[in-house]
């Protein structure tokens, strides 16, 4: 079996791999991965883009593959919260006809972080580095936001498996 991660990223990569050592008909699957585009923009702002990103990169990684995972982490709006929005992660597994998607918890960023990433057009690594929250401009690619904000309680790579397992109820339990 082969499955294919649609990134070059190395936490979105380890979470597919220790995400599927959990399911015997994937465990033994050998992983690669490509870097895909999503054809949405380069910080998704709505949970419809954020799910069309990761659709797009399992689509556009299927290639004499088994599987392919797409993950994307962009804003959902909500409502009731400090910012209005929240970042969420979601997960599509693509099998060449059909999606099984998930999603993450979803988490609020501080107010600075969402006005720079809503006013100023920057993406969530610029926004958490320009306001000072982390000395590390890409984020994305280590601990993440979510390690930075829950103080290492939470990492990116957890976080994305929270998505791929939610993804992987749909493709286990298919009739």
């Amino acid at each position: 079996m082969k499955i294919i991660v649609a990134s070059k990223n190395q936490v979105k990569v380890e979470a597919v791999k220790e995400a599927i050592q959990d399911y015997d008909f994937l465990a033994k699957a050998e992983i690669f991965s490509s870097e895909p585009s999503s054809n949405v923009s380069g910080q998704p702002k709505s949970l419809d883009e954020t799910i069309n990103g990761a659709m797009n990169r399992a689509k556009n990684a299927f290639k004499k593959c088994n599987y392919s995972f797409g993950v994307e982490s962009g804003f959902i709006r909500v409502s009731k919260t400090k910012t209005g929005y929240m970042n969420v992660t979601a997960c599509a597994i693509y099998d060449g006809k059909n999606y099984h998607i998930g999603l993450s918890s979803a988490f609020e960023c501080p107010l600075k972080v969402t006005k720079l990433i809503f006013e100023e057009g920057v993406d969530l690594n610029q926004a958490f580095y320009n306001v000072g929250l982390t000395k590390n401009p890409k984020l994305g690619s280590s601990e993440g936001a979510i390690s930075i904000l829950t103080k290492g309680r939470l990492t990116r790579k957890e976080y994305t498996k929270q998505a791929i397992t939610m993804a992987l109820i749909n493709l286990e339990n298919s009739i």
